[in-house]
């Protein structure tokens, strides 16, 4: 396995007097598609958040090539380890604005055009509404907006459930290239145990805001992984 890139340790997350997080500790390698999976209410998309500071945990540490992630600025954290949503939201009158609209906070150079190339969409849409886009489309200009600012690691909340069986395969498609061909790590929550199955090289699983346990791919979709795969089956 490789070295660790994003190391959870001890995560708690507390709200209102609920328990969100209760304790994870998860390993995310460099270079490697980690995949976060369990139950409706698991703490998955959390846990994204609270890696990327949209939150801050209540007890624990997450820390990124064995640095503590609370001693890095918020926003110099983001432009490392970037974030795509379930939803796609995209600002802007045009595909090139919605590209470009974090890099330009941070100040940061980059080609819509070229951009647009890498997730696999034409360079003439720059110019376009982005709302004239399919949702599929969106999504794709959301991850080109994440790269625009060369992150280190990527996270993805079930970026393919709002779309359709043709979109959701060709956005697996570009996360399994990014990875071979950006060396991107990313981590990718999904409820769809088959997309695990296709894109992950390894898998977290998580139940009551707690960490259950960590598995190649090869060792969750075989016989040391049923119960887990039970677990997510019988309560999804």
């Amino acid at each position: 396995m490789a070295s660790l890139k994003i190391e959870v340790r001890g995560l708690e997350y507390v709200v209102g007097g609920a328990r969100i997080l209760a304790g994870v500790d998860a390993g995310m390698p460099g270079g490697e598609i980690t995949a976060v999976v369990g139950p409706s209410g698991a703490g998955k998309s959390t846990l994204l958040r609270a890696i990327n500071r949209l939150i801050e945990p209540s007890f624990g540490e997450v820390h990124l090539d064995g640095a503590p992630t609370s001693k890095l600025d918020p926003l110099e954290l983001r432009r490392r380890v970037g974030m795509v949503f379930q939803v796609p939201a995209l600002f802007g009158a045009s595909v090139e604005e919605a590209v470009l609209y974090g890099a330009r906070l941070c100040g940061k150079d980059a080609s819509p055009e070229q951009l647009l190339e890498v997730v696999g969409l034409d360079p003439a849409m720059a110019g376009r509404d982005p709302q004239t886009l399919s949702v599929g489309q969106q999504q794709r200009v959301s991850i080109a907006r994440a790269l625009a600012l060369e992150p280190e690691a990527l996270l993805l909340d079930e970026p393919t459930s709002a779309l359709d069986e043709a979109a959701r395969r060709k956005v697996e498609e570009l996360v399994g290239d990014l990875n071979v061909r950006l060396g991107l790590t990313m981590v990718l929550v999904s409820h769809d145990l088959s997309q695990v199955e296709r894109v992950a090289d390894r898998v977290v699983l998580l139940d009551e805001g707690k960490s259950l346990g960590e598995w190649s791919r090869e060792d969750f979709f075989s016989g040391a992984g049923e119960r887990a795969r039970r677990l997510i089956s019988g309560r999804l």
